[in-house]
């Protein structure tokens, strides 16, 4: 099998049960940087088997998160870069794409959408779900949220995005989204995602909007995403409002049971940051 020139970094920490599919969803890469927390587990055993560089990363509070660290630092031998996180899987198609992508002199970032498997079941309700994944070298980093280092556990972006300096586009075929440590490892990331979510919305609220309606119109539809974020903050019932958005508007009642387990577990989320937000304003 031909190698893509193609850098793979992969963030990880204690991804054991993950990582060794995803590694071998991209074994076709030239290069695959797996950057790892020190797990405690055989995630460096497994990266190693695969194929895989390991490098370990030290986060310092105040410095540059997991991703951010290895943009800015690593030397990879490859134009282009793919971020993938462990609990992702690159199918044939998006290869093919991704082989067509890397030719192109015009763009320097590419959206990927992702197909969730929650519960052994994919996900209709949660697609569409963009993320800049496929990005030139030199030309990314991560946003900055200005927020407090309130957790130095937490070493990864949470939901900050990738940014890229320059045009970009749209990949057709999705990511396969699919986290083998099962719900309790869902429940666990998501309410350490809701202690940030709840410092955000604390600094969002005390934020203008930012735009009016006529200069809105003129946004990107991520920028729109963004100045949405600001007004969702202010909204009253949240929980009841996120259920109806997953179940309803984004078709969670066509996921059967477990459409309607997850779309129950992200008002649940909503709730907890709330909760969260409250005790911060104490």
């Amino acid at each position: 099998m031909s190698s893509v020139p193609l850098t793979v970094i992969l963030p990880a920490r204690n991804e054991e049960v993950n990582i060794g599919e995803a590694l071998a969803s991209v074994q076709w890469a030239d290069e695959r940087i797996v950057v790892d927390s020190h797990s405690t587990d055989r995630t460096e055993e497994i990266a190693r088997m695969a194929g895989a560089e390991v490098v370990q990363f030290d986060y310092a509070p105040g410095g540059l998160k997991k991703e951010a660290w290895a943009f800015a630092n690593l030397d990879v031998r490859n134009e282009w870069i793919f971020l993938l996180d462990a609990d992702e899987r690159i199918p044939p198609a998006l290869r093919k794409e991704i082989e067509e992508a890397i030719r192109s002199t015009a763009v320097n970032g590419y959206y990927v959408d992702r197909e969730l498997v929650f519960m052994g079941r994919a996900m209709r309700s949660f697609r569409p779900n963009w993320n800049l994944k496929l990005v030139r070298r030199g030309r990314a980093g991560i946003e900055d949220m200005g927020l407090p280092d309130f957790d130095i556990d937490r070493d990864s972006k949470v939901h900050e995005h990738v940014v890229v300096d320059g045009a970009k586009g749209f990949l057709r075929t999705p990511l396969l989204h699919d986290d083998y440590r099962g719900l309790t490892a869902w429940l666990d990331r998501h309410n350490g995602y809701a202690t940030w979510e709840a410092h955000l919305y604390r600094k969002f609220r005390r934020e203008p909007l930012g735009v009016g309606p006529i200069s809105f119109l003129r946004l990107d539809a991520f920028q729109r995403k963004r100045v949405l974020r600001r007004l969702w903050v202010r909204l009253p019932f949240r929980p009841g409002l996120r259920f109806l958005t997953w179940y309803v508007a984004r078709g969670g009642f066509l996921d059967g049971r477990e459409g309607f387990i997850f779309c129950v577990l992200m008002s649940y989320y909503e709730f907890i940051i709330g909760a969260k937000l409250r005790e911060l304003g104490k």
